[in-house]
């Protein structure tokens, strides 16, 4: 199928639910779900829920809040303690998992609260490819997956936000800001509060698709970055606002990853045969929750 015959079987697959409750983060593959959820529904059969916690930024609930009033879509926005989640402070390999078994089992109340009978969320089918337990805990839970149901992939979800004129289409690639932090070394608030305001120096200093890894407890800052955003911020005058931003922030060292950005990259840590595993669960959970289509 064409990407855009993929968008057209994705209307028509939302078509088939009576309404639905989109897990909405305000990133570049659930802004694509709820607009074609509204697109296939109607905005009065559609729920965006907007998960706030010390694992997104506050910039990204602002942007979030105003898309929906943009949409006209209802927006319920739930504030989550995920440190208080059993298994996510330990910040173990299977922390995703835990999170996502929390927070998905809130979204499908807050759905139930409001009269929504259908829970979806924004995984794409580059997910299918590293190491995600959280897909396995989305499966469990009966949560659809429609971009991945249709087999669209990020690249092509950029295209449609481009072809529909969303603001989402060259957005910078987020994950949750736990995923900057090694497996095995704790979750704080403090942590999370310090990577949080990192990312954002960079973003606010123009930079792209990055993340700034928190290494032996704060004592690293390693800034991953693409192509010539790596030869940008090694200019003296960049270098220097940097270093000192985050140095203020708590760092001793910070340095620059020479193999650039990449998602995913602390999943390095985990043993091939132990992802190699874990991949062919979510593929099982996936086909057999929320399969692709024929």
């Amino acid at each position: 199928m064409t990407v855009h015959e993929k968008y057209q079987a994705l209307k028509e697959y939302l078509q088939s639910f009576d309404d639905m409750a989109v897990a909405f983060s305000g990133g570049v593959d659930s802004t694509l779900l709820l607009t074609a959820a509204v697109e296939a529904l109607g905005a009065d059969r559609v729920l965006a829920v907007t998960a706030a916690s010390l694992f997104f930024p506050l910039r990204e609930k602002d942007e979030s809040v105003a898309f929906c009033e943009q949409l006209g879509v209802r927006q319920v926005v739930v504030q989550k303690d995920v440190m208080a989640i059993p298994g996510v402070p330990e910040n173990g390999p299977d922390r995703c998992y835990h999170c996502k078994q929390a927070l998905f089992s809130d979204l499908q109340r807050i759905a139930a609260e409001n009269g929504f009978t259908t829970v979806c969320e924004g995984s794409n089918m580059d997910d299918n490819g590293d190491y995600r337990p959280g897909l396995i805990a989305i499966a469990e839970l009966g949560v659809k997956s429609p971009l991945r149901h249709v087999g669209l992939y990020k690249s092509e979800i950029r295209e449609l936000s481009k072809d529909l004129g969303l603001p989402t289409w060259k957005k910078p690639a987020f994950a949750c800001l736990a995923s900057r932090v090694p497996y095995g070394e704790p979750l704080t608030d403090a942590k999370l509060d310090r990577i949080g305001k990192a990312e954002e120096k960079l973003v606010d200093l123009g930079f792209g698709n990055m993340r700034v890894r928190d290494h032996n407890d704060g004592e690293v800052a390693r800034i991953e970055l693409e192509g010539e955003d790596i030869q940008r911020v090694m200019e003296p005058a960049t270098a220097a606002e940097v270093d000192e931003f985050f140095k203020q922030l708590g760092y001793t060292y910070v340095a620059v990853e020479l193999t650039g950005y990449r998602t995913g990259n602390l999943n390095r840590q985990i043993a091939e045969e132990d992802r190699e595993t874990e991949r062919k669960r979510q593929e099982s959970f996936a086909r057999g929750a929320d399969g692709p289509i024929e």
